[in-house]
């Protein structure tokens, strides 16, 4: 089963008076980048938790947050009266010096100053909240990849869907070749047929012709391509950790069918190879969300 690397990840622990929450977000990358927002006290935690997540996300751009809550009686906040009452003081000598009324609610005014309001967070972590927030960490890295194992499944019916139209176009050139050799053919004895000046020895014609059609021929393209989306929906069977792989099946993909559209010399066909790059764009765009 392929996985996605997107996906959302959230758990929260409860512990006497506090609320842990942790949110654990990851996008497509080539390596693991990881941006982490961790409060001050659980800062202690930080590598640890880190190296957790590492070892079970491998890639992805992870956003990881922790937020803490009190949710007891006891508060760590305080309000840092000294500095309101400073703040207080200037208030009204500015309203004295510019002669304005003074605020009709303190208590909004006061509280918006930066540093009125304190929260006194312990030193250390106890072994009770560390513990809590280790589960919690484990609890959002486990709802993070269920998230990607649901947008991997999305990811192989996408990619089913997008190389079995490839190969219904890849059958519906074949009408087209035969109709083609024989019109390429037909222009070049009518071109020659109007060159009344020369003599043509039909035996060494008919040789540069074969080598010329011989080399308009699409056979060994069409080939290697069937063989490139055999090798796609293998590698995509072999479970996570294809991603880059799937990406070089990609480019070969590509090459052939570039190939094709350069040798084609029909308008048809080369309707059929504009969508057949089209379904392969596609591929190539959600290919890079794979693990």
């Amino acid at each position: 089963m392929l996985l996605s690397m997107t996906g959302f990840g959230k758990a929260v622990a409860t512990i006497p008076n506090k609320k842990i929450t942790v949110e654990i977000k990851s996008l497509n990358s080539k390596q693991l980048d990881i941006t982490s927002r961790v409060p001050a006290a659980f800062r202690e935690k930080e590598l640890d938790m880190r190296n957790l997540i590492a070892s079970r996300l491998e890639r992805g751009k992870v956003d990881f947050q922790i937020y803490a809550e009190s949710i007891g009686a006891e508060t760590t906040v305080s309000l840092n009266i000294p500095l309101m009452a400073a703040y207080k003081s200037q208030v009204e000598e500015m309203a004295r010096t510019l002669g304005i009324a003074w605020p009709d609610d303190w208590y909004s005014v006061l509280l918006r100053f930066p540093e009125t309001v304190k929260s006194e967070l312990p030193a250390a972590l106890t072994e009770e909240e560390s513990a809590a927030l280790i589960e919690a960490v484990k609890s959002a890295i486990e709802a993070l990849m269920q998230f990607r194992e649901k947008e991997g499944k999305k990811l192989e019916e996408f990619f089913t869907a997008k190389i079995g139209n490839i190969k219904a176009l890849l059958g519906s050139i074949e009408p087209f070749e035969k109709e083609r050799v024989a019109k390429i053919r037909a222009r070049l004895e009518e071109n020659l047929a109007k060159i009344d000046s020369i003599s043509i020895d039909n035996n060494r014609l008919e040789q540069e012709m074969i080598f010329y059609i011989e080399k308009l021929d699409v056979n060994e393209e069409k080939q290697r391509l069937a063989q490139h989306l055999n090798y796609f929906m293998e590698t995509m069977d072999n479970g996570h950790g294809q991603g880059k792989k799937l990406g070089f099946i990609t480019q070969e993909m590509g090459r052939e069918i570039n190939t094709l559209g350069s040798k084609s010399n029909h308008a048809e066909m080369q309707k059929i190879v504009v969508k057949m790059k089209d379904e392969l764009e596609q591929i190539k765009e959600q290919v890079l969300n794979v693990m």
